[in-house]
């Protein structure tokens, strides 16, 4: 295989240290989907440390997620702007020392306040970390290969969160949970400044989209909110109901704005391109169905089984296991010989099976007979299908738009995130009342009584699972149908040989100069 990409017009000679930067962004990229369930196992200690009460211990959550979400779009602009390794190591920097405050946090004000500051550093690191990937890896087998290892991190991170978090909980201290961020973010800095080289010419100098910012933001955090009130309040709640209102008139006002000005934040070349429109749409619907999932098997194994959280983080194992085999093996073998549409929609598929099996969960269900091959199942067809997704959607897109195409993946990502635990807890919390007044009356003794609480919990459970089930149906039909671009060239694959929005079943890539 020949070091240059290609000898077309464009091409750029591939950066010898591209496997050692790889090394630095998996790393970075594995802090922040650690991050996202390791403060989870923690909560329960912090609130007790903190004197955080019951109604604003979501906050720990929360401040997270609407300023992370909140930004991402932003933050990918900047990288765009500034540069794409400045902005990774300024992310790390900046999520290093949130971190740290997190973790010295002495009241409730504190520990809000660092969540806050994790999520805006979140939001610039991200999208610079996948953009960077993106831009350094243009050969077609070279990028499945580094795009399997992303897709594995991006995929299996979060249980791996689950161990980490579960140790450190229950044989350090829950502060933990906050420092070890900061060993991973100076070496992924350090690493990254001294090994990445970002390819020149690249970077969008327009002028920023003022007006595109605050409303994608504002926008963003309504939408993102608006879920998160309704897991706790319910989806009639006035302030609910007015942060869904507040929010669609704000992103109609974006699209209508960014369709206007010159230099728009989030160009709509990037979301009508149908390749790129199919994998946010698909990936978006897949993560709602697995954040509902986590949350359900982690309540199931602590609460139902009487797991310890080191155990619980252990049994995600297999699911771990099959999306590392599922992205590094399966994807990233066939990327190169298959259009992507046929490792996602069939991966999405694989996925739902391995989610239905989970819809027959009892009491005293088996985890060798059942929750094993079910999380290997969801391991693998998430594993196949994310590896293909994570790179078609950087692909093609032209080198100024880089930071906010991959800013998109994060964006539907963290909103499917925020959407699913919000709906899928919504559906397994109406499910369990229900039962349980239906059961309540035959229940006499106290071990009974209790019984039924857990079948209640069980029944809520599959309930929302069968949900899960039917929306990762959806995600593969939205793949099959939507995604028709070919199966890769050979040569460099960092743009594709036709413009935004032209179908791309036949087409040649050939290479931008960076992403």
């Amino acid at each position: 295989m020949s070091e240059t990409a290609t000898k077309a017009p464009g091409a750029v000679q591939a950066d010898p240290a591209r496997w050692k930067a790889l090394v630095f962004i998996a790393l970075a990229q594995l802090m922040v989907v650690l991050d996202a369930t390791i403060v989870n196992i923690a909560l329960p200690s912090a609130q007790q440390d903190l004197g955080i009460s019951d109604g604003n211990r979501q906050w720990v959550v929360t401040a997270y997620a609407l300023a992370f979400g909140g930004l991402l779009l932003f933050g990918g602009r900047i990288a765009d702007l500034w540069g794409r390794k400045r902005a990774f190591v300024l992310g790390l920097a900046g999520f290093a020392a949130a971190s740290a405050l997190g973790g010295a946090a002495t009241n409730e004000a504190m520990m809000f306040g660092a969540r806050a500051l994790q999520g805006v550093f979140g939001a610039l690191l991200a999208p610079a970390a996948l953009s960077l990937l993106a831009v350094m890896f243009t050969d077609a087998k070279e990028r499945a290969k580094a795009f399997g290892i992303y897709g594995a991190i991006a995929g299996g991170g979060g249980a791996v969160g689950l161990i980490l978090g579960g140790f450190l909980t229950e044989y350090l201290d829950w502060r933990w949970t906050f420092f070890v961020n900061i060993p991973f973010a100076v070496l992924a800095a350090a690493g990254a400044y001294f090994v990445i080289r970002e390819p020149e010419g690249s970077r969008n100098r327009s002028a920023l989209d003022i007006p595109g910012v605050i409303l994608s933001t504002l926008g963003l955090v309504a939408l993102v909110y608006g879920f998160t009130r309704a897991e706790s309040e319910g989806w009639g709640d006035s302030v609910t109901v007015g942060m869904f209102v507040a929010s669609g008139v704000l992103l109609a006002a974006f699209v209508l704005v960014e369709s206007k000005v010159k230099a728009p934040l989030l160009p709509l070349r990037v979301l009508t391109e149908r390749n790129r429109g199919g994998v946010y749409l698909s990936l978006g619907l897949a993560i709602i169905s697995m954040f509902g999932l986590f949350l359900f098997l982690t309540y199931y194994l602590q609460v139902v089984k009487g797991y310890s959280p080191v155990k619980t983080g252990f049994a995600f194992l297999p699911m771990i296991a099959g999306m590392i085999t599922g992205s590094t093996q399966i994807g990233t073998r066939l990327m190169t010989r298959v259009a992507p549409r046929l490792l996602m929609g069939p991966g999405f598929l694989v996925a739902a099976l391995g989610m239905l099996l989970l819809t027959r969960l009892e009491i005293g269900s088996s985890y060798a007979a059942l929750l094993l091959p079910a999380m290997l199942l969801l391991g693998l067809g998430m594993g196949t299908a994310f590896m293909p997704a994570m790179s078609l959607s950087t692909q093609g897109v032209e080198p100024r738009d880089a930071g906010v195409a991959s800013a998109m993946v994060n964006t539907s990502q963290q909103v499917g995130g925020a959407i699913g635990t919000a709906l899928l807890n919504t559906v397994a919390a109406s499910a369990t009342t229900s039962y349980i007044q239906d059961h309540t009356a035959s229940a006499t003794s106290r071990p009974q009584q209790q019984l039924v609480q857990l079948e209640g919990m069980v029944h809520g459970y599959t309930s929302a699972i069968w949900f899960a089930v039917g929306i990762l149906v959806v995600a593969a039909g939205i793949a099959l149908t939507l995604v028709n671009a070919g199966k890769p060239d050979m040569g460099a694959v960092g743009g594709s040989g036709t413009r935004d929005g032209e179908n791309t079943e036949d087409a040649v890539p050939v290479p931008v100069v960076a992403h």
